[in-house]
């Protein structure tokens, strides 16, 4: 049985970062607001959150956009999203949040909360992530604060 992983100090940090960030969302009735944090040795190195840079970017998306593909750092790094990356994107031509996380090689993910049915009917970005070796941690005890922003949309 493997270990479960533990949150530390620096996680709850910069996962309040994440939710100051996704309070700075523009918002929308067909899209949640997210914020994301991309941390390296104790450090940001990239920030994001929903729409922006434009209508359809998700945080960890526009974090990602901020960085070199290939930064070297990302191998070390940890993300934190107030939201479960996503597994699937309405818009085809954009990869889904999780599969940039793999593409960059990113070996932590830290959450506040899973993706809810609202948009869609089966988010498996954590599922995903574990499947290829990428640590999660689930900070449930931030959800609250993290679905704030959130409230007026149906969060089934």
């Amino acid at each position: 049985m493997t270990k479960a992983p533990r949150a530390h100090e620096q996680d709850r940090q910069f996962m309040h970062r994440a939710i100051e960030l996704a309070r700075m969302c523009p918002p929308s009735d067909t899209a949640f607001s997210v914020g994301a944090v991309i941390v390296v040795d104790g450090a940001e190195i990239a920030t994001g959150y929903s729409r922006e840079t434009d209508a359809k970017v998700h945080a960890e998306e526009s974090a990602f956009d901020k960085l070199d593909a290939d930064d070297p750092r990302l191998a070390t790094a940890t993300i934190y999203s107030t939201l479960e990356p996503c597994s699937q994107r309405a818009t085809p031509t954009r990869l889904p949040c999780t599969d940039r996380i793999l593409a960059a090689r990113v070996p932590r993910v830290v959450i506040a909360w899973r993706e809810p049915t609202t948009f869609v009917t089966n988010c498996v970005g954590v599922e995903k992530l574990r499947q290829h070796g990428v640590e999660v941690l689930e900070l449930p005890d931030l959800a609250e604060a993290a679905m704030s922003m959130n409230r007026h949309l149906d969060l089934r």
